[in-house]
């Protein structure tokens, strides 16, 4: 997997606060937030395509759609 760098600003002070707590891996700790809300984001995303898609589609009950497809052969 390659990997590409992403800097961000912080306070100050935040940053004193993370030197301190030098028992938390912060890069770590960082990329699994970044990773998990990126996550989220795309299933979001994706289900509101789904439900755009499912709009779009002919409203039918499951028993036209069983004689549709019966009807096909």
């Amino acid at each position: 997997m390659s990997t590409t760098v992403y800097s961000v600003r912080i306070p100050k002070e935040i940053r004193d606060a993370m030197e301190k707590t030098k028992d938390i891996d912060w890069q770590e700790e960082i990329r699994r937030m970044i990773i998990e809300r990126v996550r989220q984001e795309t299933k979001k995303r994706l289900l509101e395509e789904a439900k755009e898609i499912r709009k779009k589609m002919k409203s039918s009950s499951i028993s036209e759609m069983i004689r549709e497809d019966r009807d096909s052969r």
